[in-house]
C-alpha cells in the first residue's frame, strides 16, 4: 500500500469508529519524522482505544500491513500509532487542543477529511 493510500484508509477507518476533526499533515520535505501524520480526535479514553483498535485491526486483516509501535494505549488519552511513513495521532479534545499539532507544523499542507468521503 502506498503511502497516500495508507493515510486515506487510516481516515476511513477512524471515521468507522465516529472519529471527530480528522485531518492529515503532509510533512514530505518538511521533516523525516513520517510523510505524513493523520490526527484525530475520540470523546473519551473508550472511544480512542476502539479507534486505535479498529486501524490496527483493519489494517492488519486487509491490507497485511502492521503497525511498528503503539504508545499511549494505557491511558487513551494521545494514542500514536507508528506506520512508518504514516503516523497516527488519535487524541481526546484537551490533549489536542494542548499539543495543536496543527499549529506546530503548520508549515504542512493540510488535509481535512469529511464523513462522506475523503478530503
Amino acid at each position: 500500500m502506498i503511502t497516500e493510500e495508507l493515510v486515506e484508509k487510516c481516515a476511513q477507518l477512524a471515521f468507522e469508529k465516529k472519529a471527530q476533526r480528522v485531518v492529515s499533515l503532509d510533512l514530505r520535505g518538511i521533516s523525516v519524522v513520517a510523510d505524513y501524520f493523520l490526527i484525530c480526535t475520540g470523546s473519551n479514553s473508550q472511544q480512542v482505544k476502539a479507534i486505535c483498535d479498529h486501524i490496527e485491526e483493519k489494517l492488519k486483516e486487509e491490507n497485511e500491513t502492521s503497525c511498528l509501535r503503539i504508545e499511549g494505549y494505557e491511558q487513551g488519552r494521545w494514542i500514536l500509532m507508528d506506520y512508518g511513513s504514516v503516523i497516527v495521532h488519535i487524541f481526546q479534545e484537551e490533549e489536542r487542543l494542548y499539543y495543536n499539532l496543527e499549529r506546530l507544523w503548520g508549515d504542512a499542507p493540510t488535509t481535512l477529511y469529511s464523513v462522506e468521503g475523503t478530503k
